[in-house]
C-alpha cells in the first residue's frame, strides 16, 4: 500500500510541475511560490484549527532556517522549470540527495560505507551528460537554477532532519515552511501588480500549484511512515518518469539516449548514496 501511496505523491509533484510550467507564462516564479505556500498555508492552518494542535516550539530558529532555504529552492526549481524541459529541471532538483550525502560526509563527517564515493562521482557524471546533449546554449541558464535548486534544497533536508531529530511533527514543519514561502513571495507579488484580476485559467492553475503540491507531500508523508525508507526514496524518482511523459504530451519534450543515461545515473546516484549512508536520510517533506 505504501507504494501506492509514493506513486500517487510522484504524479501530483509532476503534476505540480506541469501547473508551474503553465503558470510561469502569467506568473514570476515568486508569485508562483508564494500562492504554493499560501494555499499549503490554509489547508495546514485548518486541519491544525480543526484538532486544536500547538504551534508554539521551541526550535522556532531552525524551522525559520529550513523555511528560508526552502523559499529560495522553490524558486530556483521553479524558475528552472520556466526555462528548460520539465523531465531536466525535475531530475536536477532531484540531485539534492547526492549534495545532501556530500554534505552529511565532508561537512558533519559522518562515516559512509564502502562504495560511497563512487556513487557520489557517478552521480554527478550523470549531471554532466544530462546537460550536455539535452540544452542548447540560450537554456543553460535554467539548468544553473535546477542544479542551484538541488543544492538549496540539501540544506533544507539537512534542517528537516534535524527537526526530525528534536521532535517536531511533521504538519508544524509543513505549516512553518508554508509560512515562510508566503512571506518570502510576498514582496515579488506587491512589486509586480497585486491587484490585477485573476481569470479562471490563471486562478486554476494556481490552484493546482497550491493543492497538488499539498496533496502531494501529504501522499509521500504516508508513504515514508508506512513503508521502508529505501523502497520509498526509489519510488519517489517516478517523478521524473512522470515529468517526462507529461512533456512529450504538453510540450513535444525528448531527451535523448544521452540524456536518459544521465537521469539513470543520477537517480541510481541517489539511491546508493542513501543506502551507502550510516544514517539513512528520510525526504519527507518535498516542495
Amino acid at each position: 500500500m505504501h507504494s501506492l501511496w509514493m506513486i500517487a505523491a510522484s504524479l501530483l509533484f509532476a503534476s505540480m510541475g506541469v501547473c508551474v510550467k503553465l503558470g510561469s507564462e502569467i506568473f514570476s516564479a515568486a508569485e508562483l511560490v508564494f500562492w504554493r505556500g499560501f494555499l499549503a498555508m490554509l489547508i495546514i492552518g485548518g486541519y491544525i484549527l480543526l484538532r486544536r494542535l500547538p504551534l508554539a516550539t521551541p526550535h522556532f530558529r531552525v524551522h525559520v532556517a529550513r523555511g528560508l532555504s526552502g523559499f529560495v529552492a522553490l524558486v530556483l526549481y521553479f524558475q528552472a522549470i520556466s526555462l528548460i524541459p520539465l523531465a531536466v529541471a525535475v531530475t536536477l532538483n532531484y540531485t539534492s540527495p547526492l549534495f545532501l550525502a556530500l554534505l552529511l560526509a565532508m561537512w558533519l563527517r559522518e562515516p559512509v560505507k564502502r562504495g560511497f564515493h563512487g556513487a557520489l562521482i557517478a552521480g554527478f557524471v550523470g549531471v554532466v551528460f544530462l546537460l550536455q546533449p539535452t540544452l542548447g546554449g540560450e537554456q543553460w541558464l535554467g539548468a544553473v537554477f535546477g542544479l542551484a535548486s538541488g543544492v538549496v534544497s540539501s540544506l533544507a533536508y539537512l534542517n528537516v532532519r534535524r527537526l526530525g531529530e528534536l521532535g517536531e511533527p511533521e504538519w508544524r514543519t509543513v505549516f512553518y515552511f508554508s509560512a515562510v514561502s508566503s512571506l518570502g513571495g510576498l514582496p515579488w507579488m506587491l512589486a509586480g501588480n497585486p491587484w490585477r484580476a485573476i481569470d479562471l485559467q490563471g486562478g486554476l492553475l494556481l490552484l493546482g500549484v497550491g493543492g497538488f503540491g499539498v496533496l502531494a507531500q501529504l501522499c509521500m508523508t504516508a508513504a515514508y511512515k508506512r513503508g521502508q525508507t529505501l523502497v520509498s526514496a526509489s519510488l519517489a524518482y517516478s517523478t521524473v518518469v512522470f515529468a517526462s511523459g507529461f512533456g512529450v504530451l504538453l510540450w513535444g519534450e525528448t531527451l535523448t539516449p544521452t540524456g536518459w543515461l544521465g537521469v539513470i545515473l543520477i537517480i541510481t546516484s541517489g539511491l546508493l548514496t542513501t543506502a551507502l549512508s550510516r544514517r539513512t536520510t528520510v525526504k519527507t517533506l518535498a516542495e
